[in-house]
This record gives C-alpha cells, structure tokens and sequence, in this order.
C-alpha cells in the first residue's frame, strides 16, 4: 500500500509542474497585454487622429488607460482577498479583452477615449493579480525567478509597444493595434480557466465587499490624478478647472477615510499603512515610480534634441536598461539571501541615486554611449532595489492578505509614476523658460530642434532642463533610501510557506 501511495504521489508531480507551467505561460502573456497597452497607442496616434480626429483631446488616449489602471489595483487586490485570485483574473481578462475589441470597432475620438477607460478597468485587474499569483504559486526561495520571468516581459513589451504600435498603424491599420490582444488574451485566459486551481478555503461566512469604499477610492483616485495629468497642459495649474480639481480630491479623500474607518472589510485597510514593512515598501516604491519618469520620458528628447541621434537609436539609449534590470532582479537573490531584502533595496537604490546624480555631469554634447551606459547600470540597481522589495513584502503576509499588499505597492507606484510626469514636466518647462527668457515649453522647442530652426543656445537649454531633472530623480531615490533606512525593519517579518 505505501509503495501504491509514493507512486501515485510520484506520477502527481509531473502533471502538477505542467499544471504550474501553463499557469505561469498565462501569467506572462497577461503581463505582456497590461505592459504593451499602456505604450502601444504612443506611435500610431497620427494615424488614429487622421482617422477618427480629436487631435486636442488625444493625450486622454494614454491618461485614461493609466488612471484606470491606477484607481482600481487597490480594488481588485482586497476582490482577490475575499473571492479569490481566479475569479478576479478571469472577470478582468474579459473586461479588457471586451475594452479591446471596442476600441477596434470606435467610430470617434470619444468614443476610443471611453473604451480605453473600460481597458484599463481591466487591466487594473491584470496586473495586481498577476503579481499576487506569481507569490501563491512558488515558495520564497522559488520566487525570484517567477519575478524576474515577469519584470522581463513587462520591460521588453513597454519598450517594444511603440515600435509594434507604428509597424500595424504603418502596413496593416492602427485597429489591429486593439485586435492583436484578442487572440493572446484568448489564449492567457483558456490556460488560466482550464490549469489553475485554487485550494479549497474552510466554509467560512465570507465578507461583506465594501462597494462604497471602493466606489470612494475610484472617484478620489480618478479625480487626484487626473488634476495631476491636466495639470499644466489642458490648463494652468493655478486655473480654476486645477484647483476645483484638487479642492474635490482633497474632499474626497476625507470621504474615503471616513468610509473606510466604518467599513467591516476595507478596500484600502488601516494595517497596509500601521504596518512598518508595507508602508515602507510603499514609500520606496511610489518614489521608483516617480524617479523612473526622468529617463523613460525625458531620455528620448535628450537623445535627440542633444545628442542629434535618430529616434531608433534614441530608443535604443533608453531600452537597454531593460536588458540590466531584470538579470540584476534574477540575481538579486544571491544578495538578499546573505544580507537581507532591506539591506538589499538600500544598496539598489543607493546606487541609482549615484547613478541619476552623475548624469548632469555628462559633457555636452557627449557621446551616445555615455547615457548609454549610464542606463545599463541604472538598470541593474533598480533590479536589485525593486525585487528583493517585492518578493519580501509578499512574504510578511499570508494568502488572505496578500492580494491587498500587493496592490498597495502597485497603487503607489503607479501613483509615483502620474505624480511624477506632472512634477518632472513643470521642472523642465520652468528651467527652458528661464533658459530662453520666459518663452516655449518642452514640447514645442523640440518641435522646433526638429524642424532646425531652433539655435544652438536652445539644445543647450534642452540640456539643462532634463539635467534638473534627473537631479530631481535623484532626489526620489534618495527618499527611497531614507524611507527604507528609518521605517523598515532590519529584517522583515517573513512567514513560513
């Protein structure tokens, strides 16, 4: 009989390593969908606008996708709490599926712009329960790997979106830009239905959803952050349609607050923030989103306002930092092992504040390869600063709870990311003003540098401008780093598997 049962036992494995493998397969593409999506559109827009027109409200093609994203991951991580992770996924995976077949079929700019929003309510979905599954389905010392699987998907794919996006605008039509996700979605969702199964939980009463908790956090977040988007480009910071923004969001988080104090089962729970490691990690993580703005949206115009390269070769600067981070998150492991995961984002994050701080010191013009390498090693500190981060606060709590702290770390990062476009944007259009006696913005003295018109001086003023911005980054990281020095613990609360 005990020989029977090692067997049996035996002949198990195997299909539930397959089981786990497809499982992972789908965890990649839908990865892949949320990280493409969010950069796809970016090169297509010409077309799009000849097309449906809207020229002065296409910004909102990539605004509302990432504020959609952005004001429901804490939503669908307390869902994944209370139902589960493959429910969660699977309703998500339709809505954005649904919000890319619509968008392939719209017939004006409004129209696209409101089906991007149903795409992003589903890709909220997609990526907070993506990273909670990757942390049920391995052990601790098994995770790296599954996460640095992911971060290489979500690097090459954001980097990638744009180019794909202009090749299907270019030979085939930009609605194929919407359609290509149906087919791999189909298929993501097909091994998520049929390989994953989640343990059985004890029949116990199941909580209640806080609906207007979630309700208030969406309204607060859409309100905040669009306030943020606007800021400075639809209108003037200090114009009426900004500070009646700001004056709602303000409001409504005091609403949110009260909300959730006397909610049994909080979407956004006081213990994601009374706790020191999740707080921490938070911090850490919304100031990476903040610092990551300055290279991935202000490198490309300095590649080419300055250093005078062509817009492949300027994306080229800026991609190779995705073929750093994640073999530096791979083998990040290796580090945080011996040191811990504290230890570990300290020394990441401290070095890309090097990093980020040595970048105004390049000479002018330079050489291309000077910014280059630059990213190449920015990359690698930023792997072993988010991963270990990561991995280790996934580790602190249980099943239950995991889908929450998950989301809140995204939340914040996403939230880095919006906050610092509008921070990092009014920095660098204030050093061009001065530079050029008050006159011009980013957008337009590029414009300007492309068409050659503009002077020597104003490359110059290009120059100083991303300079202070990276200044700024570095900044970020250094709060980072202090973030994690005074409010983590030495060594997190790891529970056993």
């Amino acid at each position: 009989m005990g020989s029977t049962g090692s067997a049996a036992r035996e002949a198990a494995r195997p299909a539930a390593t397959d089981r786990r493998g497809a499982v992972v397969a789908a965890l990649m593409l839908s990865m892949a969908l949320a990280a493409l999506d969010a950069t796809i559109v970016s090169t297509a827009v010409p077309q799009i606008v000849g097309d449906l027109g809207g020229f002065s409200v296409f910004s909102w093609l990539f605004s509302g996708y990432l504020l959609a994203v952005t004001v429901t991951l804490p939503v669908y991580g307390k869902l994944s709490d209370t139902f589960g992770r493959k429910p969660v996924l699977i309703a998500g995976s339709v809505v954005f599926l649904l919000g890319s077949l619509l968008c392939a079929v719209a017939w004006n700019m409004g129209a696209l712009i409101a089906f991007r929003v149903v795409q992003g309510l589903g890709g909220g979905a997609l990526q907070g329960t993506v990273q909670t599954l990757a942390a049920d389905l391995y052990p601790l010392k098994d995770r790296p790997k599954i996460q640095s699987k992911l971060s290489t998907v979500w690097a090459v794919s954001a980097v990638a979106g744009p180019g794909l996006g202009g090749v299907l605008a270019a030979y085939a039509d930009w609605r194929w830009i919407f359609l290509i996700n149906l087919p791999i979605g189909a298929v993501a969702l097909w091994l998520i239905v049929r390989h994953l199964h989640e343990p059985e939980r004890e029949d116990t009463p199941r909580a209640r959803v806080d609906w207007a908790g979630a309700l208030a956090v969406f309204a607060c977040g859409g309100v905040l952050l669009t306030a943020l988007v606007q800021g400075g480009v639809a209108w003037p910071w200090l114009s009426a349609p900004s500070l009646a923004l700001f004056g709602a969001g303000f409001a409504l988080v005091v609403v949110v607050v009260l909300v959730e104090r006397r909610a049994a089962e909080p979407i956004i729970p006081g213990w994601v923030w009374r706790r020191r490691t999740i707080a921490a990690v938070n911090l850490a993580l919304g100031a990476l989103g903040l610092l990551m703005v300055a290279p991935s949206v202000f490198l490309p115009t300095y590649a080419q306002s300055v250093l005078g390269l062509a817009p492949v070769a300027a994306g080229f600067v800026l991609s190779v930092w995705t073929l750093s981070w994640p073999v530096s998150a791979a083998l990040s492991q290796h580090v945080y092992r011996r040191i811990g995961f504290r230890n570990t984002a300290m020394l990441g994050i401290g070095t890309a504040c090097v990093i980020l701080f040595a970048f105004p010191f390049l000479p002018y013009p330079g050489q291309a390869w000077q910014p280059t390498l630059l990213m190449l090693l920015l990359g690698a500190a930023l792997g072993l600063f988010q991963l270990p981060l990561i991995v280790g606060v996934q580790s602190t709590v249980g099943w239950a709870e995991r889908g929450t702290t998950t989301a809140s770390v995204l939340f914040c990062r996403q939230s880095g990311q919006t906050i610092g476009a509008a921070v990092f944007g009014a920095v660098a259009n204030g050093v061009l003003a001065a530079r050029l006696g008050g006159a011009g913005d980013l957008d337009s003295v590029t414009r300007a540098l492309d068409s050659g018109t503009a002077p020597e001086a104003t490359r110059r003023a290009i120059a100083d401008a991303v300079h202070a911005v990276y200044i700024g980054a570095a900044g970020a990281a250094a709060l980072a780093f202090l973030a994690l020095m005074f409010l983590a613990p030495r060594k997190f609360p790891v529970l056993g598997d």
